[in-house]
């Protein structure tokens, strides 16, 4: 359980670092005078969004095969990242 936790703990933490969420947290916290209750709040949605993910993963996978799930967001990584290159996103 604790590979999980960490596993799990680094891809999430690697994969926001510089996203548009983080640099929309960045811009609250600049506006606000509070960098706590920006804190707070940035934390609660990123709890929420990953409670929907992982709620969404147990109901999925009782239909798709994990596998079919991981190569399907393979693909759909490689063509975003391929439209994010080439200039059309």
């Amino acid at each position: 359980m604790l590979k999980s936790i960490l596993y799990t703990f680094c891809l999430v933490f690697i994969a926001e670092l510089g996203d548009k969420t983080q640099l929309a947290t960045m811009l609250l916290s600049a506006k606000s005078n509070s960098a706590v209750a920006v804190f707070i709040g940035s934390s609660l949605a990123l709890v929420c969004s990953s409670l929907i993910g992982v709620f969404a993963g147990i109901y999925i996978t009782r239909y798709v095969p994990p596998q079919f799930i991981q190569t399907s967001a393979g693909i759909l990584f490689l063509f975003m990242g391929i439209l994010i290159l080439s200039g059309k996103i």
